[in-house]
């Protein structure tokens, strides 16, 4: 099977320059990708991981998920040659004397399990550093196995895989960005280098979609969270970090595992607005600043709202925030809606919301009709 692929993304063909010293980075190319506003589903606080690859001689196939961009030391070498920063494999060659070159359907692959299946809106294939030992191209594929398949099930004669991004020339030492419009859901995407070669990172953005079954069986869980299939629509500002850090798995970590705003000099206020995973009942509310502690919020409050005309209602009132703590409400009756919004006053940050409840018997319905639509 073929995914649509949007054609009109940059593309990044021909060869990079040799490293001349200094910024590792200053003639790395990149483009304006519009998909990035959505959540990395191969993000490894998720739960990703890079689960087989047929060949990592020179680098390791786990630093294709590692969240901060590739490294790069000109001076550090190992006994199998240069260290690098991606997934590297060694140099393919031919047959025979007759034959020393690779053939066209010689490539090397590795399989990736997605933190959260989802649909995938667009991919980055990421050759930083890679300038005269990237792939001549690349390829994705999609696959959605239930349960937590080994790799032999996962490359199994059965198993149907979709082509997300088509064999396409990529260039080195750049962000090479794909659109993807295929409207199903992937748990699994196995990525291919023709023939050989290294790539830094990969990046897949996406919109979670959760299997209506498990959160069935919770019963109460955290509406918002982006392993749920929550998602931040806007914000009023991300100048420090991202919103989606706010419905992230787990406790924040550090103080940039969380939202930050930059200083204001008005009256106003910053917001984040989120979108749930479907019309949800909400009974109890969590706001967390953990490491936030001389730019924590000053006070928050969270408002709801019933469907994309609806109007917001605040179910907490504006309330005093704490440096590096966890507050948690209950509130005096449950909040119906779709959507939510947290502001914060003047400005600072949070490091998490939950926002704890269970679907109603509408967005259950909803829920399940969308992921048996997209194949789940």
């Amino acid at each position: 099977m073929t995914a649509q692929q949007n054609p009109s993304l940059a593309s990044f063909t021909g060869d990079a320059n040799p490293y001349g010293g200094g910024d590792p980075y200053a003639d790395y190319r990149s483009a304006d990708l519009p998909f990035t506003q959505y959540a990395n589903l191969a993000d490894r606080q998720l739960g990703a991981g890079v689960v087989a690859a047929n060949d990592e001689f020179f680098a390791q196939r786990e630093n294709l998920l590692v969240p901060e961009p590739a490294e790069f030391d000109p001076e550090h070498f190992g006994h199998k040659g240069k260290v690098m920063d991606g997934w590297e494999t060694r140099r393919r060659r031919g047959a025979s004397a007759e034959h020393p070159w690779p053939t066209e359907d010689d490539h090397d692959w590795a399989l990736i399990r997605l933190g959260a299946p989802g649909v995938i809106r667009g991919i980055v294939v990421d050759t930083a550093h890679f300038r005269g030992n990237y792939p001549q191209a690349v390829s994705v594929e999609g696959t959605s196995v239930a349960g937590s398949p080994s790799p032999e099930e996962l490359l199994a004669d059965d198993v149907k895989w979709t082509t997300l991004v088509p064999r396409t020339a990529v260039g080195g030492h750049a962000a090479n960005g794909f659109a993807v419009l295929a409207e199903q859901r992937f748990t699994h995407l196995r990525l291919k280098q023709h023939p050989d070669g290294g790539i830094a990172r990969l990046r897949v953005y996406g919109e979670v979609v959760p299997d209506p079954a498990w959160l069935s069986a919770l019963g109460t869980f955290d509406v918002v969270a982006l392993e749920n299939g929550g998602q931040v629509e806007d914000a009023s500002n991300l100048f420090y970090s991202p919103a989606t850090n706010t419905i992230q798995p787990g406790r924040s970590r550090k103080m940039d595992d969380g939202w930050e705003t930059r200083r204001r000099r008005d009256q106003g206020n910053d917001w984040i607005r989120y979108r749930l995973v479907d019309r949800s009942q909400i009974r109890a509310v969590e706001i967390d600043t953990a490491y936030l502690k001389g730019n924590s919020a000053g006070w928050a409050s969270v408002s709801v709202k019933d469907g994309e005309d609806g109007e917001w209602r605040e179910i907490l009132p504006r309330t005093r925030m704490q440096p590096d703590t966890n507050h948690r409400f209950v509130l005096p009756e449950t909040a119906v809606g779709t959507h939510a919004r947290v502001d914060i006053f003047p400005d600072g940050g949070i490091s998490r919301l939950r926002l704890f409840g269970s679907l109603t018997e509408d967005g259950a319905a909803h829920l399940a009709a969308r992921h048996q639509e997209l194949g789940g």
